[in-house]
């Protein structure tokens, strides 16, 4: 009541002092004056135990709020933390989730080769079969009744639990059958949920699937990812080591049909020569004989040198503007006759526009220049993971002083600025089009 009272004379009070002040600063005064007078009437009023009273009640009041301020500041504390924690997740999960879209997979379990995986594989999945065999993958109430009866009570807690872990098993089986390397964080995200699902579905009955089980199957999602990241892997390699061989191979055919060409070409030569020397004797011809067969047998041996040296090659530095820019370039080697073949066969339809090539360079060991040019770009390569794309972020000229600086390498030639002949063609197309 005393309560009451007051929050009424404060309300007498504010009221009056706004008329107080229509009435002038005399009229407020006034009115302070016969409300401060009544205040002290009623606090006089109070018992020295009703004060003493509330002012127990205010001290608790305010412990109270102490209390859940100080609980309230270290949830804030706790919370923060976690959010924290959570953040750095996330960004971890992103950034490699991001990695692995673009082929940057990081295997959660490194083997050697895909074989290695498979034979994992088949080890999980009879530990996994071996599991659900056991009735170890899901459990339920022990003391669930039906019409009074447990036996009937536990019957439907194993059919409820057989048809939860079918359900289960189903997803899981889906996610491994339609499963990306780079989404395997997404699909254990999916199983997380699918088990979460089952355990409130099965609450009344306590049904869930079992930790174990569950990390079984998420471990068989990881390692299926790492297996077909390394598949993939492997079969990349294969055909980069198959056109090596084409390669290869060309060069070899290309050798043979030169050295036959010189073998006839030295044949013919050396029978006109002997037939010369038997008839006319012409001295002069006999010497322009000499001259060309020694020159053809040059060549041959040159030919048979190149084909016996097998790190004996041209080293090649193209770009193409069109496809990766003006600031890549692609630096790699070829043990053709012509090089300029394979140049050719690198801008077939798999890039939008051909090739231009800055230098062909000719080196006894082709392979130990192309490695020490690899070198000295290491740090622009393109494709980090993957050594056998030879893309670095370079630009032909600084590639051209990087091979004046290198010992034994005769640069006779280099041409800096690309041709890039239909990429600015098709430029000046768009343009048109763009103006019409």
């Amino acid at each position: 009541m005393a309560h009451g009272g007051s929050e009424e004379s404060l309300g007498s009070r504010l009221a009056g002092l706004l008329d107080g002040r229509k009435g002038g600063l005399l009229g407020g005064r006034r009115i302070l004056e016969e409300e401060n007078a009544e205040l002290k009437a009623q606090l006089a009023a109070l018992g020295p135990g009703d004060i003493a009273a509330l002012s127990r009640e205010r001290d608790a009041l305010r412990a109270a709020v102490n209390r859940e301020r100080d609980q309230l500041r270290a949830e804030l504390v706790e919370l923060r933390a976690e959010r924290d924690c959570l953040s750095a997740k996330v960004v971890e999960t992103s950034e490699t989730a991001m990695l692995q879209e673009v082929g940057i997979y990081r295997y959660a379990h490194p083997l050697d080769s895909a074989v290695a995986y498979k034979a994992q594989l088949a080890t999980l999945n009879d530990a996994i079969r071996g599991t659900a065999k056991s009735r170890a993958a899901v459990q339920g109430s022990t003391n669930w009744q039906v019409n009074g009866s447990a036996k009937e009570g536990a019957r439907m807690v194993t059919d409820f639990s057989k048809l939860m872990l079918r359900a289960y098993n189903n997803e899981a089986d889906n996610l491994v059958r339609s499963l990306k390397p780079y989404a395997v964080e997404r699909a254990i995200e999916r199983l997380d949920r699918t088990k979460a699902t089952i355990s409130k579905l099965g609450r009344t009955m306590s049904i869930e699937v079992t930790e174990y089980y569950h990390q079984l199957r998420t471990h068989e999602l990881r390692l299926t990812a790492d297996f077909r990241a390394k598949e993939a892997e492997e079969k990349e390699r294969e055909r980069e080591a198959r056109a090596r061989l084409r390669d290869e191979e060309q060069a070899r055919r290309e050798f043979e049909r030169e050295q036959a060409r010189l073998e006839r070409e030295r044949a013919h030569y050396a029978n006109a020569l002997a037939a010369l020397r038997q008839g006319t004797g012409d001295s002069s011809k006999i010497d322009e004989l000499q001259a060309k067969l020694a020159e053809v047998t040059g060549e041959l041996e040159a030919v048979e040198a190149r084909a016996a040296n097998h790190r004996a090659g041209y080293v090649y530095v193209i770009s193409n503007v069109g496809a990766f820019g003006p600031d890549t370039v692609k630096i790699g080697l070829t043990r053709r006759l012509v090089p300029q073949d394979r140049v050719r066969e690198l801008g077939d339809a798999s890039v939008p526009f051909t090739f231009d090539t800055h230098a062909l360079i000719f080196s006894e060991d082709a392979v130990a220049l192309e490695a020490t040019l690899h070198r000295a770009l290491e740090s622009r390569r393109v494709n980090r993971v993957n050594l056998r794309r030879e893309f670095f972020r370079a630009t032909p000229a600084e590639v051209r002083d990087i091979l004046g600086e290198l010992e034994g390498n005769a640069l006779l030639s280099y041409v800096d600025e690309p041709v890039a002949l239909e990429w600015h063609q098709s430029q000046n197309e768009a343009r048109a089009q763009a103006a019409a």
